[in-house]
């Protein structure tokens, strides 16, 4: 297996991503994971741009890193300017790291419109700076930004800029994409055409994602003989995204035999995805491939009963190797081996349990507006319930809630709740700051006495939404309640023309469900 080298850029190009910043206890977090995975370097940033990066440097020594190597990132030399009197590049040998990335321009365009210098004297700060950094001890990366674009605007060029920064020593010489707007056939021969330019230097390969390809252009740019590896975990970038390393490592890993990760660290990817997702504060992408929650998850009635036969039927690796998990999703579009799958997934007996019975009633309630996706609580219930032995904690008998707004007392709600425990029939009132607080204070005050440990059950999150909203105000709603007790945590549904009664079946299955652990 042929050795690629994995660069990350979270911490700087990851960072350029719109609604995403990240504290420096944030960024000293995530290269401690990085380097975990076994990431080979860790881009933390540009040491002269703002104090927070100077910070990361500073403090990076300290992490204790095994493998990965911290690297500090900025621009080549300003036009008619020494080396040794360049602040950026002050800045990047002051970072002491022991490499450091230059980036410089490859397009004509830039070096004409955005720096305002000769082409001679953009190849004379490219070079000199690559010099300059050797001799400080540096292992040098030289980034050749918009160098796509620029070959194809000027072949001989783009060409120049890389041979110059080769020559004068640089240890590897990156190809961006930078406006992401290359084609995979075009990343292959132009790859190929530099590498037949700088045989003994090796090439590395920076993609964004702006035409939707930067995965496939990072695919394509290694197959042409790229063997350092530049992205970022997730994708996060500026704009639409940089190349995403959670779909790059696993491709170039398992699909094209390369050697990027250990095998155990490659199972870490799922759990390094939404980690950093976690950090950034950011939701994590449930459909990304490899590491999304519905990653492995299968829906249709056909393909879970293929799955239920043989999981390579419909999956195209063993979610495993990545960290993650195979799931089967309760729906109207399920068949009986979806039922059956859940059922062993709740370590139910499924010869005792009528499934047939629990998947009409589940195409009959998605009719009605409810969805069991993400309700497994509710589904484990109603499956729980078809057992001849099953005796449910509490029946619900009725309910009654007031919503007023009085003189001296501002708004209030009071619920009235009738419920039976055994052979007990409990007659409760409660007040809430709302309809569904009061509905869960009286529900939980006529419980708590036969079973205590609902004190240590709370509502965690109450999800509505509007099914059909052209009926206006007489429209169904959908209501998830998300309940947790220590670390376990579930998810319960219900639907109505009426809001409260929506909540009320999910808050009393929420209930039902906490009294089974």
């Amino acid at each position: 297996m042929t050795q690629l080298f994995l660069y990350d850029t979270t911490l700087r190009d990851g960072t350029q991503r719109e609604g995403i910043s990240l504290s420096l206890d944030d960024k000293l977090k995530i290269a401690r994971k990085l380097d975990e995975f076994g990431i080979h370097y860790i881009e933390g940033g540009w040491p002269g741009s703002n104090p927070k990066d100077v910070g990361f440097f500073r403090r990076a020594a300290s992490l204790g890193l095994k493998q990965a190597k911290i690297t500090a990132f900025g621009s080549t030399r300003r036009k008619d300017t020494l080396p040794e009197d360049d602040p950026n590049l002050k800045a990047l040998i002051d970072a002491n790291t022991e490499v450091v990335t230059l980036v410089g321009k490859s397009w004509d365009l830039h070096v004409i419109d955005v720096l305002e210098t000769s082409m001679d004297e953009n190849l004379a700060m490219i070079g000199e700076s690559v010099d300059y950094c050797k001799a400080q001890g540096k292992e040098v990366i030289y980034d050749a930004e918009h160098f796509f674009d620029g070959y194809k605007a000027n072949p001989e060029y783009a060409l120049a800029t890389v041979q110059t920064a080769a020559v004068n020593g640089a240890d590897s010489v990156v190809l961006c994409d930078t406006n992401g707007g290359a084609l995979p056939w075009e990343v292959r021969e132009i790859v190929e055409e530099v590498a037949e330019r700088l045989e003994k230097t090796p090439l590395g390969i920076h993609t964004h994602d702006d035409s939707g390809c930067g995965v496939a252009n990072t695919l394509a740019a290694v197959r042409a003989g790229a063997v350092h590896v530049q992205g970022t975990i997730n994708g996060y970038g500026e704009r639409v995204a940089n190349a995403n390393l959670c779909t790059l490592v696993p491709d170039l890993q398992l699909k094209m035999n390369y050697d990027c990760v250990p095998a155990e660290n490659l199972q870490q990817l799922t759990e390094l995805s939404r980690y950093v997702a976690e950090v950034a504060n950011l939701a994590h992408d449930e459909h990304s491939p490899f590491v999304g929650a519905s990653a492995f998850a299968h829906k249709g009635g056909i393909h879970v009963a293929a799955m239920l036969k043989n999981s390579e039927s419909y999956q195209h690796v063993d979610p495993v190797l990545v960290g993650n998990e195979q799931r089967s999703v309760v729906s109207e579009l399920s068949g009986r081996g979806n039922i059956v799958d859940k059922a062993r997934q709740f370590d139910l007996d499924v010869e005792s349990l009528d499934v047939r019975s629990v998947l009409e009633q589940i195409k009959e309630l998605e009719a009605q507006g409810f969805t069991f996706e993400g309700a497994e609580a509710s589904v484990e219930l109603m499956l729980r319930r078809t057992h001849p032995a099953y005796v449910p904690p509490f029946e619900m008998i009725d309910f009654m809630v007031m919503a007023s707004r009085r003189r001296g007392r501002g708004l209030t709600a009071e619920a009235t709740v009738k419920v039976r425990v055994g052979p007990k029939l409990m007659h409760t009132v409660a007040e809430g700051n709302g309809p569904v607080n009061a509905l869960d204070a009286a529900l939980r005050k006529a419980l708590i006495d036969v079973y205590p440990q609902l004190s240590s059950v709370s509502l965690i999150d109450y999800k509505v939404r509007i099914l059909d909203s052209e009926n206006a105000t007489a429209a169904t709603t959908r209501v998830l309640i998300d309940t947790k007790c220590g670390t376990r945590r579930w998810s319960t549904v219900g639907a109505s023309a009426n809001i409260i009664e929506a909540s009320w079946r999910a808050l009393a299955d929420s209930m039902e469900y906490a009294l089974l652990g």
